[in-house]
């Protein structure tokens, strides 16, 4: 474990259009967590109940870019954190959200709303101003934000979350190696 010699750093995190499985492993560092902790505070996270992003050292951001919300919190959240990660296949590439890219959207939600099976006569697309203006593909992070570190996989393993956080707040570039990178 790295040793923090002044303040702790605080980390945030977000999730945009994935599946969340970026934070279940972070979250699977397990008894680590407690190691953790005593180096940095946990700003926005699976782990508090904050909200809203404060200023921070450390960001931890998964999922793509897919609709005007995500946009907007994803530029909020690196307007706040000094250091950005950009974790998992969603957020490095667009993962599988951005299997939609291919299609014009019109088709997609033509085939979801209205054409697809099991759809019921008279549905129609959505149109609520409540809910977030799609895009017209699937981003990666990086696409609309400058990102500071990549930790590829789907989802990355604990150990590679743990290393690369390790490695930053130790002020080091991350380097995760073979054994710790996988793609399954």
């Amino acid at each position: 474990m790295a040793t923090a010699p002044g303040p702790k750093l605080k980390v945030a995190t977000v999730s945009l259009a994935g599946c969340f499985g970026c934070h279940m492993s972070l979250l699977d560092i397990d008894e680590r967590l407690f190691d953790l902790v005593e180096l940095v505070e946990f700003d926005r996270s699976p782990l508090t109940d904050i909200k809203h992003c404060g200023p921070c050292d450390i960001g931890y951001i998964e999922g793509g870019v897919c609709n005007a919300e995500n946009v907007q919190v994803l530029r909020e959240f690196r307007a706040n954190c000094r250091t950005l990660i950009s974790v998992g296949a969603c957020a490095i590439n667009g993962g599988l959200p951005a299997q939609r890219n291919h299609l014009p959207l019109s088709a997609v939600l033509d085939e979801i709303y209205q054409s697809g099976p099991c759809i019921a006569t008279g549905c129609t697309i959505p149109n609520d101003p409540e809910l977030p203006l799609l895009l017209n593909k699937v981003h990666p992070i990086h696409e609309v934000v400058k990102v500071d570190y990549f930790i590829p996989g789907c989802p990355p393993s604990a150990d590679a979350i743990w290393k690369a956080l390790n490695d930053i707040i130790a002020g080091r570039e991350p380097n995760l190696g073979h054994g710790l990178i996988h793609y399954d």
